[in-house]
């Protein structure tokens, strides 16, 4: 398991999802440290599709660990462009590094504006204190 931190250059989503935003690339979505703890050992990620359009604040793929299955909730609106088929092999590694090869999937966004309703990282932690 990945030590707990909540990277400065994420934006998070209240359900505790996060989104790397980078200029007009493809946003990249996954799930905090707090949500895979929670959930426990991941052994199945169910992606979407390349090409399914996800609406913000709405389920787009189940994470399945040895305790419950979990819906995965869109910080934003989009198309998806890319899955991590990386995921389908080896779903511990969103346990692992959530940030980084736990990724889920890469999002064209449809409503960029949306990000200012997120949280930043400081934001985050303080909903997870409270």
């Amino acid at each position: 398991m990945a030590d707990a931190s909540y990277p400065d250059d994420l934006r998070y989503h209240d359900q505790h999802d996060w989104a790397r935003l980078d200029g007009d690339d493809p946003a990249v979505f996954g799930i905090t440290w707090y949500a895979q703890d929670s959930l426990g050992e991941v052994v199945f990620f169910d992606p979407p599709e390349v090409g399914t359009a996800v609406d913000k604040d709405s389920s787009y793929a189940e994470v399945e660990s040895v305790k419950a299955v979990s819906e995965v909730i869109a910080p934003m609106s989009g198309e998806i462009v890319e899955v991590n088929d990386g995921l389908a092999d080896a779903p511990e590694k969103i346990n692992e590094d959530p940030y980084g090869e736990g990724w889920l999937v890469r999002v064209k966004l449809s409503s960029p504006g949306e990000a200012d309703a997120l949280l930043g990282a400081e934001e985050y932690r303080k909903l997870l204190e409270s």
